[in-house]
């Protein structure tokens, strides 16, 4: 049974990031859950034996799940190839997108998410929003959160296996990372991102990014130091000054989306019955034990 304990905090969920996982940790042998009707479940399964087994272990006051709104962003806007190697969405996973946030709706959870901006975006506005009222902890399975950390936010990265989390404060992420958390967009503008598909600057990897960001602090400050670099470092520096800047942006979690969610509005209060009601709509039963 889940835990009515609470520590006086927020969950933000990257929704996403919890339904995709779902789908590849439950679809992996190629068998796919399906409703009485035949929808796919998967997905949906996954998502929420995440979603509790979180809330089970970190015990928040509240809860509130992001989603992207499609993949035109005004990141798109500005580079479009951003996220441009990504492929279609499984077949068996498009019918699971709404009706993941139908269920979320029926645990008395708010959907956030707001067409134009991803869910980095809304998370990154709410933690704003929450960390001077309490704690925030976000859970995601993305390394670009870890910008988000500050005295009263955590970020909570989902790792392989169950139950199995890395909490990132900032004690722990200049420990891992040897960086604070506004170096993390310093240092995805000189790396790039593979899975975002943009370049930062060619040639420099992790290692040298965060030795430059660790003696210089910024970009701001590698670029005022370029004489004092190692030839060849500077030369890529050099010849993909554009680049860098733009992936920098591309890479900053905005803190100003059009998303607004009052604490007394996502509290944490499931009703057993609702949530029942739900699952036998969706008519699987497997869901019914995922509550206890």
């Amino acid at each position: 049974m889940l835990s009515e304990n609470s520590s006086g905090s927020v969950l933000l969920v990257d929704g996403m990031a919890l339904l995709f996982r779902g789908y590849y940790a439950t679809s992996s042998s190629g068998y796919i859950m399906r409703t009485e009707t035949g929808v796919p479940i998967n997905g949906v399964y996954g998502f929420l034996k995440y979603l509790l087994d979180a809330i089970q272990t970190f015990k928040p006051s509240h809860v509130v799940c992001c989603w992207d709104m499609g993949s035109k962003t005004f990141r798109t806007e500005k580079f479009e190839a951003y996220k441009a190697n990504r492929g279609p969405a499984p077949e068996e996973l498009i019918p699971q997108f709404d009706l993941v946030k139908e269920v979320t709706a029926s645990f008395n959870i708010p959907n956030i998410g707001v067409v134009g901006y991803e869910a980095d975006d809304c998370i990154g506005t709410l933690a704003r929003t929450y960390s001077p009222l309490t704690k925030v902890q976000i859970l995601t399975g993305d390394h670009d959160m870890l910008q988000l950390v500050n005295e009263s936010t955590e970020v909570i990265i989902m790792k392989k296996g169950h139950s199995n989390y890395m909490v990132y404060t900032l004690e722990t992420l200049m420990e891992e990372k040897s960086l604070t958390p506004a170096q993390i967009i310093d240092l995805k503008g000189l790396t790039g991102d593979t899975a975002d598909n943009y370049p930062g600057v060619k040639g420099i990897g992790e290692k040298t990014a965060t030795k430059l960001l660790n003696e210089y602090q910024d970009i701001g400050g590698i670029l005022e130091n370029l004489a004092s670099l190692p030839k060849g470092v500077r030369a890529k520096i050099e010849a993909e000054l554009e680049m860098l800047h733009l992936s920098r942006d591309l890479a900053t979690i905005r803190l100003d989306a059009p998303v607004a969610c009052a604490l007394e509005d996502c509290g944490w209060a499931m009703e057993r019955e609702k949530v029942i009601a739900k699952f036998e709509e969706i008519a699987y039963k497997g869901l019914i034990k995922l509550i206890g």
